[in-house]
């Protein structure tokens, strides 16, 4: 529902953007990177890693510039620098990919997915088309990873829906659709560029956001709040995505390698999220965040109020087809899942 502000969560995503200055034969692509991931963090020394591994794989035919912690904007913002060309690429989250191709978001459907074995089954399944879609509007994907399951952080205490909907929650400026959602289904959304969140909660004009326990950890936007609600409301998709005409500048013979470069990096990343769960929640609870239990009975409400919502969100927030297909494709993994048990 929320269009997953968390931007930040760029973090593993692996490498970018490309802006070619041709002035020979010889003359070297200088791939343009930009990020919400802060310099010097674990996620973007990986990314950093990533950018020396492409030139040395390209003998130095391939230059990679980094731009970290949102220099070049937010995820939108991103989005629009590659239109014009002055960016060329960027590690994104489903806020910026859903700018190119909104089907990014039928894999952040809240309260769809059980874990991550659902949500990759998934993608998966929809990976091809869904690269094609990007392909067609210009982009290739070059890999695809995760920032971790979104919960809600709050300013009081938030156990149920009802909790909620009693605080201003951040939301994402620029999608009308996701906030409109969120308003039907008695909630109270509050847009605004995701630079803004910290000021909103030190001013109240936030009370409540949605974010990965990394990306709140990382960026320490728990400073501003007290607790977090211990659920996995939906995952915080991302990618990274170069330009198709700036990727074709490459020499056709070096893009299978730092195309797999790119992919590796993306795998180690949420192989990491996924390690470090737990241990970013207990770090913030050590500084003073309560985490707010949620038994089966809250956890079916949330599950309920969701639901709710998803006749609205089909069509509008996540194209219709790409809505069906994954809810059709985890209810078919469900189902080997549950015959092989047997």
């Amino acid at each position: 529902m929320t269009r997953r502000y968390f931007v930040f969560f760029a973090f593993a995503l692996s490498l970018v953007a490309g802006f070619a200055h041709p002035i020979g034969a010889q003359a070297p692509v200088t791939v343009k990177m930009a990020t919400l991931v802060p310099e010097n963090s674990a996620w973007f020394l990986v990314l950093k890693e990533v950018a020396d591994q492409w030139g040395k794989l390209s003998g130095g035919k391939v230059r990679v510039l980094l731009y970290p912690g949102g220099r070049q904007g937010d995820d939108p913002d991103v989005v629009r620098k590659m239109n014009l060309g002055t960016l060329n690429a960027g590690v994104l989250t489903s806020a910026g990919l859903g700018e190119i191709e909104r089907s990014i978001y039928a894999l952040s459907i809240p309260m769809a997915f059980n874990d991550y074995d659902e949500v990759y089954s998934v993608l998966d399944r929809m990976r091809p088309k869904m690269e094609a879609q990007f392909e067609a509007k210009g982009f290739i994907v070059l890999n695809w990873a995760d920032g971790g399951w979104n919960s809600f952080f709050t300013k009081s205490p938030v156990t149920v829906p009802d909790d909620l909907k009693k605080l201003k929650l951040f939301s994402w400026a620029g999608d009308a659709k996701n906030t409109e959602v969120w308003k039907k289904l008695g909630f109270d959304p509050r847009p605004a560029p995701s630079t803004e969140l910290v000021t909103g909660l030190q001013t109240g004009l936030f009370e409540a956001f949605l974010a990965p326990p990394q990306v709140a950890l990382i960026t320490r936007y728990y400073e501003q709040t007290k607790f977090m609600t211990d659920i996995n409301f939906q995952i915080l998709m991302g990618g990274t995505v170069i330009r198709k005409d700036v990727w074709e500048r490459i020499p056709a013979d070096l893009r299978p390698q730092l195309l797999q470069a790119a992919r590796n990096a993306g795998a180690k990343l949420q192989t990491a999220i996924r390690d470090e769960h737990q241990r970013d929640i207990d770090a913030m609870k050590k500084n003073g965040l309560g985490v707010m239990p949620v038994d089966a009975r809250a956890r079916e409400s949330w599950r309920r109020t969701a639901e709710s919502g998803y006749a609205m969100m089909r069509g509008s927030v996540v194209p219709t087809e790409a809505f069906d297909e994954a809810l059709r494709y985890r209810d078919e993994y469900r189902r080997q899942k549950g015959a092989g048990k047997k």
